[in-house]
């Protein structure tokens, strides 16, 4: 017997003690049982003196199983004993049908810690803490261990890690090992690399919300220019007969709403010239001939200006437009079965500028050209190679590509090293991707049926309070989080800035691996989020030893303490070596 109950407050219990804490081993968080008649209460200890402890209720057994939960209290007449190896058993012996050994228990060494695969990953999840902690070791050792000792191939797994910093290359190499049908493929942004496939997306399946997040959005004016851009791509970038004739038709339609727009007669002549320079075809250019009478003109010399200030021959130039345009065409969206470039997509912009200029005068300029700046940047640096892609390929297709090794094997785990590429591009392309598996599988006709995990390591880099709810009218990120488990794509964050994650999308999260902090505005936020598990685990995160963590949450019974064992191999993340790098031994 350890003591006897004097004192029940909420969920503490104080016991008064019938052993000598001098003579027995440190009792701090252990387990405690309180039994009677008709209840078995589980507690563990968060204070000690030397004549008694103070228990915070954690749960119950009931019919060899455990309810997390302190509603049930003990009476005063309990049997109170530390927990035997039976009752830890129930507690810490993760019994569900599909589990993996991830770490020891920190306070009860011999004990594995194993993880209910089903329930940790049918669900959001977040691993935190500070630089340094141990969450990059904690990823690498949780996905490792899903395919180096699994009871059921998990063939149809699909993690798409995006990988910061490039710490993760090397980690998953072994994957493979214990079965040739489990594969390892990595993207990266690293231009020089000859080891691994370059990060490409085929520019045409890029969506309106993609270009809006690319080019940096920051004015709602703007979208309908990349929309009107994205609709004329869709023609501009083919050259097949039904195409030529509604470029025509686009063409005639914007010269017609330059010369219709009221300005005066040199500005209407300066920006048909303007136009024909840059976008034509052989049925519509500066020196296209018109006949009138028994004469015949170019385009060009009917637009001249007459002493008088007049447009010489603007009627005939009218009459000709007017034939190519047809009442029954409508721009449409691409839907992407037609390959374009990100060049078309400039040209495109271009001459949607042009045509919105026709008709809303300049100041379309105030608010459209720096799109044309920021695309420009793109296309003339080494980020246009991002968006190069040779082959035509729907998006199915593609995604399906991603998940393709060069030899034609499925891959499992797909690594997206985005540390060759600045923050706000790395960003975009984040957000780029996991729209598009968003898209993907909330299309998929058996709902859920080929779950996608995305991982975010730095994921306050990415997940944060964008701008894009004002602009696009929703965040990525949050629409995964809160709609994405009854799909089946699940987003896993990796943070050592909890406080500048969105506290939306941190919010959905059902399961948490909490290591070290130190910062009061993280602590503050994980504090909150332990609260609602554990009122006294929020004090241990400033003693955390490296590599150790609280884990809570639907895939744990309660919330306990645990070392996790090191990965084979690890990431590329230890600390800088100061004795090695600084000094010169002789």
């Amino acid at each position: 017997m350890l003591g006897k109950i004097i004192s029940v407050d909420n969920n503490k219990v104080i016991v008064k003690l019938d052993i000598n804490v001098y003579e027995t081993n440190n009792l701090m968080g252990k387990n405690v049982v309180f039994k009677d008649d008709n209840t078995t209460v589980i507690g563990e200890i968060i204070s000690v003196n030397n004549n008694a402890v103070t228990v915070s209720l954690q749960g119950e057994l009931k019919d060899d199983k455990f309810i997390y939960g302190d509603i049930t209290k003990p009476s005063f007449n309990s049997k109170c004993s530390l927990i035997t190896n039976k009752e830890l058993d129930i507690i810490l012996n993760n019994d569900a049908a599909n589990n993996m050994v991830i770490g020891k228990s920190f306070i009860y060494s011999d004990y594995d810690i194993k993880l209910d695969i089903n329930t940790f990953f049918s669900n959001h999840f977040a691993i935190l803490g500070n630089t340094g902690s141990g969450k990059s070791y904690s990823v690498a050792k949780i996905i490792q261990s899903i395919f180096y000792d699994y009871k059921y191939l998990p063939f149809r797994t699909n993690i798409f890690l995006f990988d910061a910093y490039g710490e993760y290359q090397q980690a998953f190499s072994k994957i493979g090992e214990t079965n040739e049908n489990i594969n390892y493929k990595v993207y990266t942004t690293d231009l020089k690399s000859k080891k691994y496939d370059l990060l490409q997306i085929p520019f045409w399946l890029l969506t309106l919300d993609d270009i809006c997040l690319l080019l940096n959005v920051d004015n709602p004016l703007q979208i309908p220019i990349i929309e009107k851009s994205l609709k004329l791509v869709n023609y501009f970038a083919r050259n097949d007969e039904e195409a030529i004739k509604q470029k025509n038709d686009i063409i005639a339609r914007c010269l017609l709403d330059i010369i219709y727009s009221g300005s005066k007669p040199i500005e209407i002549r300066n920006k048909i010239v303007s136009t024909l320079t840059k976008f034509y075809t052989d049925n519509i250019n500066l020196d296209l001939k018109l006949t009138k009478g028994g004469w015949t003109r170019t385009l060009k010399q009917c637009i001249f200006i007459e002493p008088s200030g007049k447009l010489a021959d603007i009627e005939i130039v009218i009459s000709y437009l007017e034939s190519l345009t047809s009442n029954n065409f409508e721009l449409s969206m691409p839907n992407g079965e037609v390959k374009y470039t990100i060049k078309d997509f400039y040209d495109a912009l271009e001459f949607a500028i042009i045509s919105e200029g026709a008709i809303n005068s300049n100041n379309i300029f105030e608010y459209s050209n720096t799109l044309k700046i920021r695309l420009n940047s793109i296309i003339n640096s080494d980020y246009v190679n991002y968006f190069n892609f040779n082959d035509y390929i729907n998006k199915e297709n593609y995604i399906k590509w991603l998940l393709t090794t060069k030899s034609g094997k499925k891959a499992q785990v797909i690594n997206f090293n985005i540390n060759y590429v600045d923050d706000r591009l790395a960003k975009t392309l984040v957000k780029i991707y996991s729209k598009l598996l968003f898209d993907y599988i909330t299309k998929l006709n058996k709902r859920a049926s080929f779950p996608f995990h995305i991982i975010l390591e730095e994921a306050h880099r990415y997940v944060q309070n964008d701008n894009d709810i004002n602009i696009l009218g929703y965040n990525i990120f949050e629409r995964i989080t809160k709609e994405g488990r009854k799909y089946g794509i699940l987003l896993g964050l990796i943070s050592q800035r909890p406080s500048e994650i969105s506290q939306t999308a941190l919010s959905q999260c059902s399961n948490f691996l909490i290591f070290k902090m130190f910062h009061p505005a993280d602590l503050n936020i994980v504090k909150d989020i332990i609260a609602s598990s554990s009122d006294s685990l929020g004090d241990k995160l400033k003693t955390l030893h490296p590599g150790t963590c609280i884990m809570f949450g639907n895939a744990f019974k309660m919330p306990i303490i645990a070392k996790l064992d090191m990965p084979n191999p690890e990431p590329l993340s230890s600390n800088c070596n100061i004795n090695e790098t600084w000094y010169i031994r002789n």
